[in-house]
């Protein structure tokens, strides 16, 4: 059978030097001839890294939260090596409103040693995208530029477990190019929410659809994305598809890429890698991928950490479900009171109304005592431009109700 997708997973210690981890990457990517064949073709390349960050922890000499240095300088310089293409970094937080470079911006210096442009994507200039094959969750996303103005993509993420998403990888590695500051942005609780976040993130996927993706696999993190438990894993892995490259990498962590919530590691909502392959971007199912590995799952243990029980995720996703619904059929009067501006509902009612909800903070807080009742936070756009895809919410009511 013809596989339209190749990963490779190579045997990297967790103590090689830079030299070494450069001798593993090239062995990982060499046989991505896909890969190579969009990039060397690229006039531009953005480049989205997991690196950013005010404070770096480390673990085994690694960083534990992050891709480390040796791993971002490696995937540089084969990227110079192999292409003749301007590359951009993209993030967000690297510099502050003033323009000032911000502590978050720990990388810089191999930026720069590598001659890439750096682009903060929470500032103008923005472009608006629309998903290629419709979207998962929203029609439209406005982004940085830089995406547009870009001929391909590469994501290079850590392995680790995440509270909410059970896995980040190259896909949730991507939620870090939304822009969060309003009016072209939307918070980080629009996006990071009940429901949405796990069709969010396949919509990232294929606006940028990277040619490249790398896991930084050498020491990973168990529980949470940040303050979890360090691991040494010893691997790089390499793929010239997203979904697939996740779902070798959560395999690798011991998990089933094609499980789904309530099941673990997604405790608290669905399975973002699941979600893409079953609109048919990629695929979780490895016999499916052209997988080649010199190392053997479990490379250590990984689960997330279960904060809530099933039964107080089910009830948040049901209620999420619900006002999602309940702003659908009542669009027009929301929008005779409230165009123009954001909106929380919570069963039914409007909590709060105004141009900038970045002061609520915690939905968990803002909750109150109604901590099992979603907060469902809304743009209310009379062209509803952004393009909701409201029938997300009757499909998941109806698998939790079956």
């Amino acid at each position: 059978m013809d596989k339209k997708f190749s990963v490779r997973a190579v045997q990297c210690d967790h103590r090689a030097s830079d030299e070494e981890v450069y001798e593993a990457l090239k062995r990982a990517t060499d046989p991505l001839t896909r890969s190579w064949d969009r990039l060397k073709n690229a006039k531009r390349i953005a480049i989205k890294f997991n690196m950013m960050h005010t404070k770096v922890e480390h673990f085994e000499g690694r960083r534990r939260e992050l891709v480390d240095d040796a791993i971002a300088r490696a995937v540089l310089r084969l990227l110079r090596e192999r292409t003749s293409a301007d590359l951009i970094a993209s993030d967000t937080h690297g510099f502050d409103a003033e323009g000032n470079r911000t502590d978050g911006l720990n990388y810089l210096s191999l930026l720069q040693e590598f001659d890439v442009e750096y682009d903060e994507s929470t500032m103008a200039p923005f472009a608006e995208y629309v998903v290629p094959g419709g979207g998962y969750m929203f029609d439209r996303y406005t982004l940085s530029s830089c995406w547009q103005e870009a001929d391909e993509a590469v994501s290079v993420a850590k392995m680790k477990n995440h509270l909410f998403m059970g896995v980040t990888l190259c896909m949730k590695n991507l939620f870090g190019i939304t822009p969060t500051i309003p009016p072209e942005g939307r918070v980080r609780t629009y996006y990071h929410h009940a429901i949405r976040l796990s069709y969010v993130l396949p919509d990232l996927a294929r606006i940028t659809n990277p040619a490249l993706n790398i896991i930084d696999a050498t020491t990973g993190q168990w529980g949470r994305e940040w303050g979890g438990e360090g691991r040494v894993c010893d691997a790089l892995i390499a793929g010239d598809q997203i979904v697939c490259t996740d779902a070798v990498g959560a395999h690798l962590m011991g998990h089933d890429p094609g499980s789904d919530w309530p099941s673990a590691p997604f405790r608290r909502d669905r399975n973002h890698l699941l979600v893409a392959a079953q609109k048919g971007f990629g695929t979780v199912d490895l016999d499916k991928i052209d997988f080649g590995s010199e190392v053997e799952a479990p490379l250590n243990e990984f689960d997330s950490i279960e904060e809530d029980s099933t039964e107080h995720m089910a009830a948040v996703r049901e209620s999420a479900c619900e006002q999602g619904l309940f702003y659908r059929d009542r669009m027009k009067s929301m929008i005779d009171r409230y165009a123009g501006e954001f909106i929380y509902l919570q069963d039914g009612e409007v909590k709060w109304n105004g141009s900038d909800p970045t002061h609520i903070g915690s939905h968990r807080d803002f909750a109150g005592k109604k901590p099992g009742s979603a907060l469902f936070l809304k743009k209310v756009d009379p062209d509803e431009r952004e393009g909701e895809c409201f029938d997300v919410y009757e499909d998941c009511l109806r698998l939790m109700r079956a």
